[in-house]
């Protein structure tokens, strides 16, 4: 690939003025509804959670994923030829050529939309594992039993391949809508996660898309918002650089605090918010790493201990000890 200068008036134009968003919140709270927001002559949904319920009533065009090799044609088709890619490898100029010529209807409907909306990204990751565990990375070269660390690899390589295949899109925004859980630990200390299969691929999603936002429940509170995940009844966005909803842990601690100035905002359609073209931070999910072992001493730790010596001499308290210190 030729290198080449982009001007000023270049990036400022219409083709060029495109964003990755990620979108995580809890199940049930209304992520895919926000599809209805979106201009439906522009969008193309890209299916892969079986069904759209929740909008079965938006007038414009999707394609239903089941397997990860789907995936990975409708990424060729949406993002192109890789020019850093193998003759061999996904996102080649043979792969795309092989796409273009099995699926000749999509390329013209995928040229002629600029919204890519991933519903969602949660199942993207479990279709990904599923087609590693049945590639030969995933077995042993020496026993020939299942690898489990080599198909996470492989889930982590080709999954991150993807998504910045997707990222680098001419004139695409792309929009990954994926499930946000908390997760309680044995000390009762709670933590919101992005719910994907592997952590590479979570560690780095932060550094592909442009925006990260969350979608919580709230409660009013003055002249702001207390996030409120089992009681609230207002759905709001949160895209402030920081967001707590992901990383901060929360247990017993009070519920945090949003102020109206702080960024978070109510979902609506005469807001067309995902249509926006947002200029927030995003914002690195994973500050709090998981607990690795459930031990409540893990191996390696340092700890401060106290030795007490009794006198020589003297029997300890319970019959085992009798007769042991002389």
């Amino acid at each position: 690939m030729a290198l080449r200068i982009i001007t000023a008036d270049e990036r400022l134009a219409a083709a060029n003025n495109k964003t990755s968003i990620a979108l995580f919140g809890p199940a049930g709270s209304g992520k895919t509804s926000q599809l209805k927001t979106l201009p439906p002559d522009q969008t193309l949904c890209l299916d892969l959670e079986a069904g759209l319920k929740s909008v079965q009533d938006w007038p414009g065009v999707s394609i239903p994923i089941r397997s990860f090799t789907d995936a990975l044609d409708i990424a060729c088709l949406i993002g192109g030829i890789d020019p850093a890619a193998s003759a061999d490898s996904f996102f080649s100029e043979a792969h795309h050529a092989h796409v273009a010529a099995l699926y000749p209807d999509l390329v013209p409907l995928i040229a002629s939309k600029s919204i890519i909306f991933v519903d969602s990204i949660t199942d993207l990751t479990r279709q990904a594992m599923a087609w590693a565990k049945t590639r030969p990375e995933a077995f042993s070269d020496k026993t020939g039993k299942p690898d489990t660390r080599g198909a996470y690899g492989l889930l982590a390589r080709e999954l991150i391949g993807l998504l910045k295949h997707l990222q680098h899109a001419q004139a695409k925004t792309v929009i990954f809508v994926g499930i946000l859980e908390r997760v309680t630990d044995e000390f009762n200390r709670s933590t919101w996660q992005p719910q994907m299969e592997g952590g590479k691929a979570g560690r780095e999603l932060p550094g592909i898309v442009d925006q990260v936002i969350t979608m919580g429940l709230f409660a009013p509170e003055g002249d702001g918002w207390r996030h409120e995940p089992e009681r609230g009844d207002v759905r709001r966005l949160v895209c402030r650089a920081g967001n707590p909803l992901c990383a901060a842990r929360q247990g017993s601690q009070r519920p945090p605090r949003y102020h109206r100035a702080a960024g978070s905002r109510r979902p609506a359609r005469e807001d067309q918010f995902l249509h926006e073209r947002m200029t927030t931070m995003s914002f690195d999910m994973n500050d709090a790493e998981p607990q690795k072992s459930g031990e409540l001493i893990p191996d390696g730790t340092f700890a401060k201990v106290t030795m007490t010596l009794r006198p020589g001499g003297t029997d300890g308290q319970g019959e085992i000890d009798r007769g042991l210190l002389k």
